[in-house]
């Protein structure tokens, strides 16, 4: 199958592609989560949510395989790092850990496992097929089982989707690449809220950086038209 993609098609396979959920979660994506309580603007990813659902609904229609990554920390922080490691001062400014309320009254703690926080946003909720996998790092591949996961599933093409582009979409396609998988990043299916008041955000940037050296940078309609013109392909063959 080809898919319409920069700097150019790309050939792909069904059984030989996943797609990639990043940290669409409560923390990152719904009001009352770790961005929205430090004011930061999250109307981008949710934004970018209702493209994301199509393509993995097309997705998992095709048989493709979708694996969410959750950005989530023990609740004794014995995986966040050293306190003077760069991992821990970073995620200590942004009060992982905190106890917070969550919208429905609920107890629960700034991206910690297994908590409101870390739940995926309601209209992107994985089926009882999908893959989830933990990360404590903004690489998918750091320290996680998702290179065995992909190597077993026979996985090559990577569909990349959610957020935020520049930091845990971005580092994960560049492990992926080093890797050598071939990441499609999906530029309607992620957003960066940081550096939208500049020239150029970091949004855009990441897109530049992807298909220039990384991967290639499509579209969920591309994506959902090459998955749908499959079957007419086959029913004239």
């Amino acid at each position: 199958m080809r898919l319409d993609a920069r700097p150019e098609p790309i050939n792909f396979d069904p059984q030989g592609t996943a797609l990639l959920v990043i940290d669409m979660q409560n923390d990152f994506g719904t009001k009352g989560g770790m961005f929205d309580r430090a004011g930061v603007d999250i109307s981008k990813i949710q934004s970018a949510a209702g493209p994301t659902a199509k393509a993995v609904a097309a997705a998992r229609r095709a048989g493709i395989k979708i694996i969410y990554l959750k950005m989530g920390f023990r609740p004794d922080l014995s995986d966040a790092g050293p306190p003077d490691s760069a991992n821990w001062i970073k995620h200590a400014r942004m009060h992982f850990g905190e106890a917070v309320q969550a919208p429905d009254g609920t107890p629960s703690r700034i991206l910690i496992r297994d908590t409101w926080s870390t739940d995926i946003v309601s209209s992107l909720q994985p089926q009882p097929d999908d893959i989830v996998i933990w990360k404590n790092r903004f690489s998918g591949f750091y320290q996680t089982e998702l290179d065995s996961t992909l190597k077993r599933l026979k996985a090559k093409v990577l569909i990349f989707t959610g957020c935020t582009t520049s930091v845990c979409v971005e580092s994960t396609i560049r492990d992926a690449t080093f890797r050598d998988y071939s990441p499609v990043l999906l530029a309607d299916c992620t957003a960066e809220p940081i550096g939208y008041d500049l020239p150029t955000s970091n949004h855009e940037a990441s897109l530049m950086l992807v298909e220039t050296l990384f991967g290639w940078v499509s579209h969920s309609e591309h994506f959902i038209q090459a998955l749908e013109a499959r079957p007419a392909a086959a029913s004239q063959a």
